[in-house]
Parts: structure tokens; sequence; C-alpha cells
């Protein structure tokens, strides 16, 4: 039986992917709300989406920190190893260079923590979907 730290509940086994609700409903809260160690780190990302996309919204969206307009531009969280960046099929595919190196699949792209966040690759990733994936 293994017993989520967060939310408490229990489950058989560990599953690989569990995301509880934590019960933030702003990014602020959700990021505060990640282990100390990961939260600067956090802020960092944010920031460089913020920064990208000034004119965006913020909310949760499937749990995650999201931007959008009109629709969700992209999204990112934390894991226990790594922060992913989503901002979906397209933007990976089109950044698939620059993504070399890192763990991306169809949609997201992980950052392990032992690693320096690629700020200004996050930003142009942020610039395209506001781009591309606006309305």
């Amino acid at each position: 039986m293994w017993k989520c730290p967060k939310c408490d509940r229990e489950f058989d086994y560990e599953p690989p992917h569990h995301f509880c609700d934590s019960g933030a409903e702003t990014i602020g809260e959700y990021i505060e709300g990640q282990a100390e160690d990961v939260r600067p780190r956090l802020w960092e990302v944010y920031h460089a989406i913020k920064k990208a996309l000034p004119d965006a919204g913020e909310k949760i969206s499937y749990r995650m920190p999201t931007f959008w307009q009109g629709r969700n531009l992209i999204h990112f969280a934390a894991f226990a190893k790594w922060i992913g960046l989503f901002p979906g099929g397209e933007a990976t595919a089109v950044f698939a260079d620059k993504l070399k190196g890192y763990h991306a699949t169809k949609g997201g792209v992980r950052f392990l923590h032992k690693e320096p966040l690629p700020l200004e690759l996050i930003t142009e990733i942020a610039v395209w979907c506001g781009k591309h994936n606006g309305r």
C-alpha cells in the first residue's frame, strides 16, 4: 500500500504518475505548495513564460500552472526529478533540434532538477506558443 504524502490518497502500489489535487487556485499557490528546493526553479520558469506572454491569463488547468488566451497556450509542472513544460505537440516538433539533450515527448519536455534550466529556450517556446496556440 502506498499513500501520497500530499493528498493522503492510498493506492495498492506507487503509481508512476500520480497527480493529486493540491487545491491550488493560482499559479503562486501551486508553486508555494511544492517542495522548498523546487520552488525557486518553478518561479524561474513562471517568470520566463510571463515575460514571453505578458498579456496571457493565468490559471490552473489539468492541475498545472497554465497561461492562456482564449485557450490554453502552455503549461508547466513540478515532478519528483524534473520540471515539465507542456507547449503541445506542434511546438515540440518545431523545437526538436533545440530540445536535443532533453527528454522530449509529443507535447512535453522534461528539465531535470540536477541540470540548469534553459530559460532562454523556455522563453522562446512560450513566445512561439503565444503566436501559434492563441486565438
